[in-house]
């Protein structure tokens, strides 16, 4: 059962929130398994977001025709309910249904103020962060729900950082990343339960130690030197590549029995141990089990049994 061929033929997806990270790997997985992706975001190539980073969508557009799906690139700002209805209409006038909705729309990482206390953390960051990562999330399902229970049986997948066990006993960074990681877990609950009477399910998935390109650049590493960065954070040893996931989601999408995961919390390491999924280089990191057993437990890093 190991990375046997993922068949999504036929099937519309919609990634929210797919310029880069976990989203890009997302999207460029389900491509490979065959699905037309809606990549959406606010980075194009004639207009930057205030990240000010290279990443497109049109970029991960071209990824995922070149996995072998139909990548589709659609501006939109995800606080914009005019915005994501057009995004919406869209995709029911060029094929009448949609069938996968991943939310993985964020944007705080230049907000967030690490360990700081509320009475200190800047005010106007902090809630500018509950809205990208709460409101957008209300504001796509509001719009994009109405399209999937036309047909039985969507998927929603919500993304978030830390599985349901892991937030509920882990303070996490400061209130508004806390609030803003585990929004994403309740709503999946509050989809599946609205979700009932259209078959369909609903989840919420964390990657684990991502790689993703701000991360890569933080440590001042790329890709294929990655583990340079060991040196002064050998715990990054049990990170993964954004692709782990998205092979992990592209599997529960393509599973006829994938309602056994509704309403629950689910980890890319998880999904990768059950569906018979590795990450690019061939391992199967399981980062919140490690995270707990040995990185917070203050033991030396060791990947054994782990990945």
């Amino acid at each position: 059962m190991d990375d046997h061929p993922v068949d999504l033929t036929g099937t519309v997806a919609l990634v929210a929130g797919a310029t880069r990270g976990a989203g890009r790997g997302i999207a460029v997985e389900l491509g490979a398994a065959g699905a037309t992706v809606y990549c959406t975001g606010r980075t194009t190539r004639e207009q930057p977001s205030e990240y000010g980073r290279p990443e497109t969508i049109e970029e991960t557009a071209e990824l995922v025709t070149a996995a072998g799906g139909t990548g589709v690139a659609v501006p939109c700002d995800h606080l914009d309910p005019a915005a994501v209805r057009a995004l919406v209409q869209r995709v029911d006038d060029e094929h009448g249904r949609l069938d996968v909705l991943v939310n993985d729309i964020w944007g705080g990482e230049l907000m967030v103020e690490w360990e700081t206390p509320v009475w200190e953390h800047s005010l106007e960051n902090g809630l500018r962060t509950l809205r990208l990562a709460i409101d957008t999330h209300l504001v796509t399902a509001h719009h994009a729900l109405r399209l999937m229970t036309r047909n039985p049986g969507g998927l929603v997948v919500e993304i978030t950082d830390g599985t349901a066990d892991y937030n509920a006993s882990n303070y996490r960074l400061n209130v508004y990343y806390d609030v803003a990681k585990v929004a994403p877990i309740r709503l999946a609950r509050s989809w599946a339960h609205e979700l009932e009477r259209y078959d369909g399910t609903a989840v919420a998935v964390t990657p684990g130690w991502l790689r993703s390109e701000i991360m890569l650049e933080m440590f001042g590493v790329t890709e294929p030197t990655w583990r340079d960065a060991l040196a002064n954070e050998p715990h990054f040893a049990i990170s993964e590549t954004p692709r782990f996931v998205g092979r992990g989601i592209a599997a529960l999408a393509a599973d006829p029995d994938r309602r056994r995961w509704n309403a629950t919390s689910t980890s890319s390491g998880e999904l990768g141990r059950v569906y018979g999924r590795t990450d690019v280089d061939g391992s199967r990191p399981d980062a919140w089990r490690y995270i707990a057993e040995v990185q917070d437990a203050g033991l030396p890093a060791d990947t054994t049994g782990y990945r």
